[in-house]
């Protein structure tokens, strides 16, 4: 089958069979796709959308361009979660371990950063000597010893969804629901997992800004898990801010170990965080009700434990072994800092997300094209969240740069992002709702 004439059908709104897409995707794979096909396919699928079907084999087709995991050596169960991303998403940082510190098996396998969110494996990416693309005899051995692995993908996992998730980055064809849903589920279900739970974010800050739209994509994400066979549920939580008080790579990190450790809890991430812990261990079967389940992660996280599983997944992935405890030593810093002073009093009634993360891009935190470097210092901290009171003149954030025209000018950017009013707004739920095999 030519890939240009595939290209043509799904261009005039055809629908593909399962023998195509998988003949694409394979020839993607091995490289006798061009990047410049698969660019093409993705904007095809993007205007002309896909069938289930069509959406099941493609996700059947990237999960089998590569190695199928197997985790049946285990003596636990084997879970996972996935955001569809989203700015000051740091929650598999702190989840990862908690849900491990709880008796299960997390083998996280996440992605780059795509457009105006962050990366799971960029944040990490921060930690000097983490490995966080190793080979499979070491994924498997970090999540024997640790109980969870936070990596990349490897050349062995779902390899033809790395080559189009990255030309999907830089294409501006990511906001598509098929697409998504497949690039999601291949990696997962090659990852031999025994449930996922996906948190599907809502808001000015998500690839999806309206309710049907993330409840759309949602729902196509259990339809088809479930479907093949992986048992599947979703929350879709709010990202009409960000989520931790930061944005950006080792800023992230550093979030996430004052969290993991008690220091400092950014009220909507642990409202986030402990719901999708709660939901992968009743999920799992590892305890018998919600509430159950929602007392053991709160255990985990306040007695330590998931902190200790944190510094030893970093030491098993060739971190430093004292990670946790010198984490300040390690992360990389930007040499300015400038705080970004509110223009009058109030309180702060809405923030553009996803411009926030665009802003983050802009000092070099994110890629603009697929072979770009990051600096993964770059960024804000102590960005106020919505509903806080603020003077004039006291700071919305603090902008990390690389030099003090970058910081001005991303200081710039904040202040359009924020607004500032005399009445407090109302607030708006973390959780928005619960989508299972049965909704779906």
């Amino acid at each position: 089958m030519l890939p240009q004439e595939i290209i043509r059908r799904k261009r005039d709104g055809q629908r593909l069979a399962a023998e195509e897409i998988a003949a694409f995707i394979g020839g993607l794979a091995v490289g006798t796709v061009s990047d410049s096909q698969a660019a093409a396919f993705a904007m095809a699928v993007f205007f002309n959308g896909m069938s289930r079907d069509e959406a099941v084999a493609l996700t059947l087709a990237m999960r089998d361009s590569g190695t199928m995991l197997d985790w049946s050596h285990l003596p636990g169960p084997v879970t996972d979660k996935h955001s569809t991303g989203g700015v000051g998403d740091n929650v598999s940082l702190v989840l990862a371990p908690i849900v491990a510190a709880c008796g299960a098996y997390v083998p996280m396998v996440s992605g780059r950063g795509l457009g105006h969110t962050g990366g799971t494996l960029d944040k990490m990416d921060s930690i000097p000597g983490y490995k966080s693309q190793p080979d499979l005899a070491l994924f498997r051995k970090a999540v024997l010893e640790t109980g969870c692995a936070i990596i990349g993908q490897t050349a062995d996992v779902a390899p033809a969804d790395r080559k189009l998730y990255a030309i999907r980055d830089v294409t501006a064809t990511v906001e598509s629901v098929p697409l998504i849903t497949a690039s999601i589920l291949s990696k997962k279900l090659a990852a031999g997992l025994g449930s996922l739970v996906l948190d599907v974010k809502l808001g000015n800050g998500a690839f999806m800004e309206k309710s049907r739209d993330a409840t759309a994509l949602a729902t196509s994400l259990v339809e088809v898990a479930n479907g093949a066979g992986l048992k599947t549920s979703a929350l879709i939580t709010g990202m009409d801010q960000p989520l931790a008080s930061a944005a950006g790579n080792a800023l992230e990190v550093r979030n996430a170990v004052d969290f993991l450790t008690g220091r400092a809890r950014d009220p909507r991430l642990e409202t986030v965080t402990l719901a999708l812990a709660a939901e992968m261990l009743e999920s799992a079967g590892l305890a018998p009700t919600h509430q159950d389940a929602a007392r053991r992660a709160v255990d985990a996280l306040d007695s330590g434990r998931a902190a200790a599983v944190f510094g030893r997944m970093v030491a098993a992935l060739d971190g430093p072994a004292d990670f946790i405890e010198k984490m300040e030593t390690y992360l990389p810093k930007a040499p300015v800092e400038h705080p970004v002073r509110a223009p009058a009093g109030g309180f702060v009634t809405e923030i553009a997300t996803r411009d926030l993360g665009i802003a983050v891009v802009a000092l070099g935190g994110g890629r603009s094209r697929a072979e770009d470097a990051i600096d993964h210092s770059v960024g804000f901290d102590r960005l106020l969240p919505l509903g806080a009171e603020v003077a004039a003149g006291e700071a919305l954030a603090v902008v990390h740069a690389r030099s003090q025209d970058d910081a001005e000018r991303a200081a710039a950017a904040v202040l359009r992002c924020y607004g500032i009013g005399p009445a407090r707004p109302t607030a708006k739920k973390a959780v928005l709702r619960r989508i299972g095999p049965r909704e779906a």
